[in-house]
């Protein structure tokens, strides 16, 4: 039998808390049902708010941690992979703590795909720089709610509220907004929902789930930007979006110079063409 100890920074349910471990939701549900789980002590069997200072405290056998992330490709310079919904890219449990590397660039906890790590400072700025020229090509699959007719590049302003930990979108200029851009192209609909392809033109901020609920198309099982009665028809609470597409033009790096590395969810069964 294994072992976890956190203490914990800020208030969460205790479900999320072991997502944040690593644990799949399945399995973190099953280790309440079992009372594997302890907070000060105490065994639990719900899905309780634990507030910040409190000790969680999970048992577990081998191989149920899932593991955090596949390696899609590494040299000298540079480590990819595809990271794990429910995991972070950075924080104490973070793949960046896990791997010893710094993130290039970061994905929501429960944004799964893939991800860059730097393996020394010549790489890391050569990453950024190239990150802001815009010669690295960020895709996503998205599956949003209802039937997405328009496909085309949308333009709109983001303003983030730091202490809600969300964005807004407005489509006209407002105070400490910055523009954004994404490219969308529908793959499939049913009509209940839709596959979407996106390309991050800029990278803000969760500008991806806050400009589809924008453009009236939430992502399934989004719970920060989508509507809850909504994401359960869909029997989804995470969201259905991934990182899936990196393509690279000449960044100084000889094993990513106009190089192209893909990685599929498990949730997409058909292969898009970029």
């Amino acid at each position: 039998m294994n072992k976890k100890e956190l203490i914990v920074e800020k208030s969460k349910k205790i479900v999320q808390i072991l997502q944040d471990f690593g644990f799949s939701y399945g399995d973190a549900c099953k280790l309440m049902r079992n009372k594997d789980v302890k907070v000060d002590g105490q065994r639990i069997k719900d899905n309780i708010l634990v507030q910040p200072g409190q000790v969680v405290t999970v048992f577990f056998e081998d191989g149920l941690l899932e593991k955090k992330c596949d390696k899609v490709f590494e040299d000298d310079d540079v480590l990819i992979v595809f990271k794990h919904a429910g995991i972070e890219t950075d924080g104490e449990n973070g793949l960046s703590s896990v791997l010893k590397l710094t993130a290039v660039h970061r994905l929501d906890r429960n944004t799964e795909g893939l991800v860059m790590f730097a393996k020394n400072e010549k790489a890391a700025k050569l990453l950024e720089k190239a990150i802001k020229n815009r010669q690295i090509h960020k895709f996503y699959l998205a599956e949003v709610v209802g039937e997405f007719k328009v496909d085309g590049t949308f333009n709109a302003f983001l303003v983030k509220d730091a202490q809600k930990a969300e964005v807004k979108i407005f489509d006209k200029p407002q105070k400490d907004a910055l523009p954004i851009s994404t490219k969308i192209k529908t793959l499939k609909s049913s009509g209940q929902s839709s596959i979407l392809q996106v390309e991050l033109l800029t990278g803000r901020t969760h500008q991806i789930r806050a400009h589809l609920a924008y453009l009236g198309h939430p992502i399934v099982g989004d719970g920060k930007y989508g509507k809850n009665e909504t994401n359960k028809k869909f029997h989804e609470n995470r969201q259905k979006l991934a990182c899936f597409c990196l393509k690279f033009d000449f960044v100084g790096i000889e094993g990513l110079n106009f190089q192209q590395f893909e990685m599929l969810p498990s949730w997409a069964y058909f292969k898009p063409s970029i």
